[in-house]
């Protein structure tokens, strides 16, 4: 199969997606109406509620739902072939990821801005709510503990990635002094500023690395980064959002997209083949990549390409803070999933480009390479273009940096800056997954004070200064340790699981609140995904306990897993109770807009006289 072909479906099945099942998402199911105030009007307090231009917002929100899971995921699923990992992302992204990232957005918006756990204590119950807080919380410190030693491998002993990346945090903060001080709200004056410093710290990379001066400046040990990072996490915590988090994120995403559509356009020109089969003989399992079969181990591992959990967690952390209009929901949240969707599909195609023995080269252990007995074709003169050793080291990085330098590299006037393309593609990597590190800090912080806040209330005012140095230290501490240890390497394969696992659990509540907003018959858009994923979750997480933690002795992870199980087990069995309790009330009652509901649950709204309930 050509990659071309595979683009063009993705471009226009996603376009589509957007101009019609998008917008009957946003007038029909959820019915965005742009009067309503949002929370970040009716709470703004400059720190963490401020009114965002769509268009930064979605930059910002893009930045930090798109991290490790879309690069590396399809790459790691390139071990089934081609073909399973095309279908899951083009149907994912449009009818589970892009619904589900929606619906929470949506949700917090209308519940004050507020995080996932708090949403499902509101709409299902309060038992639902204190498990989900725990369970929410440990799987954030998870992903993000992951996330930054993905980071941390990308960037150690190489002074070219780590200067752009450090450079963009100090104009980060000249661009939100610029649109918040200096010219308010000059989007575009701010825009022109970030892009031209950035390109010039791209530029200077390669002779920042060629300087052994400044080489050493730029160059730290993978201990050192994993001390910086937290730090890092915690400046982006507790500092308000218009001078850090968002014009980084906002700046990043022009890297971001840029480098995609860079890679789309080499794609068109080069138009390679796609070397890997559409099924390979590991569809049923038994790869040196991924232990399992397709189903379910697929949609576990590509994750935020289709669909993921972090997804909720940041649609109901930063960004419902910043919906300056309800109607921006439809633009922010179904609109960035299907862009990162767009994004899994080039990982995809950079890694099944190279050939099926180079691929498994690369990403597989060389004691599994070796018993399949395959030899090596362009691998050789791969390293040598790219001035480093690729064979054998998996996780999906380095196979995605070689299918992008040699997708680059094919171009006619490139042909001898393979390992530019190279360096500059673990860079990339390195600020794709670094954006969602930031959001995902702020986030845990978030948690942190709703939690603490009920045991202690001034915790709860996300303007008292101490509890935000307080929690953020915690939160940063908490996984800056596991990133410091880098004990989370083995914590992997059960953060796929949960990960997912939350997706599924946030499906399940916006479904209840769906079917208390009056549009029942509307539920089965949330609640189809929800149910197919919840078995294919559950799934996963018992091979990983009987035929990866228990053989290999690790009784604490097969121990987490049993217990997040657990936890989400009564998440959905609380639903199911909601579900039904709803179902048998027969008046609606109106909100304070005059819209017609079953029930009411936030504290904004206020019941008037029901009206009988319209069949």
């Amino acid at each position: 199969m050509n990659s071309l072909t595979l683009i063009f479906a993705a471009a226009c099945l996603f376009a589509i997606a957007y101009r019609c099942y998008g917008l009957f998402l946003a007038n029909k199911v959820m019915n965005l109406r742009g009067e309503r105030e949002t929370p970040a009007v009716f709470c703004r307090d400059g720190h963490d509620y401020m009114p965002t231009n769509k268009y930064v917002l979605f930059g910002h929100h893009f930045a930090a739902i798109a991290a490790a899971g879309p690069l590396l995921g399809p790459v790691l699923a390139a071990q089934f072939g081609f073909l399973p990992g095309a279908l899951w992302i083009l149907i994912g992204a449009v009818l589970a990821g892009g619904v589900h990232d929606m619906v929470v957005l949506f949700a917090s918006v209308r519940h004050k801005g507020k995080s996932i756990s708090v949403i499902a204590e509101a709409e299902i119950g309060r038992g639902a709510g204190k498990v989900a807080s725990v369970a929410v919380l440990f799987i954030l410190i998870l992903t993000l503990a992951g996330l930054c030693i993905a980071v941390v491998n990308a960037m150690f002993n190489s002074p070219w990635g780590t200067f752009t990346v450090f450079a963009t945090m100090p104009i980060a903060m000249i661009m939100g002094i610029y649109m918040q001080k200096i010219r308010p709200g000059d989007i575009k004056g701010g825009s022109i500023i970030g892009a031209v410093l950035l390109a010039l710290s791209i530029y200077a990379g390669p002779y920042v690395a060629a300087d052994p001066t400044l080489a050493g400046l730029f160059t730290f040990s993978k201990k050192q980064l994993a001390l910086i990072l937290p730090a890092y996490g915690f400046a982006a915590s507790t500092l308000p959002v218009w001078f850090l988090l968002v014009p980084r994120d906002y700046l990043s995403t022009y890297l971001k997209i840029g480098t995609i559509g860079a890679l789309a356009l080499g794609i068109v020109f080069v138009h390679p083949d796609l070397h890997m089969p559409a099924i390979t003989p590991y569809f049923f399992g038994g790869g040196p990549i991924i232990p399992g079969a397709a189903f379910p181990f697929l949609f576990i591992t590509i994750a935020c390409g289709a669909l993921s959990g972090f997804h909720a967690i940041i649609g109901t952390g930063t960004t419902p803070k910043m919906i300056a209009n309800e109607r921006d929901v439809l633009f922010v949240g179904y609109g960035a999933m299907l862009v990162e969707g767009f994004v899994a599909v080039m990982a995809l195609i950079a890694a099944c480009v190279l050939l099926p023995t180079d691929y498994f080269a690369i990403n597989a252990a060389p004691a599994a390479y070796a018993k399949l007995g395959l030899i090596p074709v362009n691998l050789p003169e791969l390293s040598r273009e790219v001035g480093e050793q690729v064979q054998g080291r998996p996780g999906g990085a380095v196979s995605l940096a070689v299918g992008m330098a040699y997708i680059f590299s094919s171009v006619p006037f490139m042909k001898s800056m393979m390992a530019y393309w190279y360096h500059f593609a673990i860079m990339f990597e390195a600020v794709f997954i670094l954006t969602a590190v930031d959001a995902g800090t702020r986030v845990g912080r978030y948690l942190l004070q709703e939690m603490l806040g009920k045991i202690y209330a001034p915790f709860g005012d996300n303007g008292w200064t101490p509890g935000i140095i307080l929690t953020s230290a915690l939160f940063t501490s908490a996984w800056g340790y596991l990133v410091y240890t880098g004990d989370i390497s083995t914590i992997w394969p059960l953060f796929g699981m949960s990960n997912q696992l939350l997706a599924t659990c946030a499906l399940i509540v916006g479904t209840t609140m769906l079917i208390r907003l009056g549009k029942a018959k509307y539920a089965w858009i949330t609640a189809g995904p929800g149910l197919f994923m919840m078995p294919i979750c559950m799934w996963a997480g018992y091979l990983n306990i009987t035929r990866n933690f228990l053989p290999k002795g690790l009784y604490l992870l097969a121990s987490l897993s049993v217990i997040l199980m657990l936890l989400m087990a009564i998440v959905f069995i609380e639903a199911f109770r909601r579900w039904y309790a709803l179902g048998k009330i027969d008046t609606m009652v109106a909100d304070s807009y005059g819209d017609p509901v079953l029930a009411l649950a936030t504290e904004r709204e206020d019941a008037v006289v029901p009206t009988p309930l319209e069949k």
